[in-house]
């Protein structure tokens, strides 16, 4: 289990979630054709208009998290663990952090999406508590969307 702590990301960490991101996500470029979407993301005007966590390992950015507050929801945008750092409990530390920040800003659901080629995250989400709501084109993405609710009585509430 991850004994490291997300913490906010700052402009120092953009290039490390840059290397991040492609070394998570690059697997997939064949699968869907294209880069996926967080290839494809300004990670230094997230880092401005969003909230960016990172988790290090040494000097390595080995975790990151972008959520975005919306009226009724938080969006879970974005979500990696470097290939060589999965299994270590990274990805429920940082399903926890999106956990407390719906609750911090008041929302009381977590909604996020996948690639439907991304077959692995299809039974990842739904045994960490999300449910599908629906699949579409969305963005030139075939997507599937996910959400779950959170409440700060829950396990998700402890910090």
């Amino acid at each position: 289990m991850s004994d490291a702590l997300p913490r906010r990301a700052t402009r120092d960490d953009v290039d490390g979630i840059r290397r991040l991101v492609a070394d998570a996500f690059g697997k997939y470029v064949d699968r869907i054709g294209k880069p996926p979407a967080p290839m494809t993301a300004d990670y230094a005007e997230l880092v401005d208009t969003s909230r960016v966590w990172v988790i290090e390992q040494g000097c390595d950015v080995v975790g990151v998290l972008v959520t975005q507050a919306q009226p009724d929801h938080l969006l879970l945008d974005v979500i990696a663990v470097a290939p060589t750092a999965q299994g270590g409990g990274h990805g429920r530390a940082l399903l926890e952090r999106a956990d407390q920040d719906a609750l911090d800003q008041g929302l009381t659901e977590v909604r996020l999406c996948t690639n439907e080629a991304m077959t692995e995250n299809l039974e990842f989400y739904p045994r960490r508590g999300f449910h599908e709501t629906g699949r579409g084109v969305q963005d030139g993405y075939h997507r599937v969307f996910f959400a779950k609710a959170v409440t700060a009585t829950g396990p998700t509430s402890r910090r």
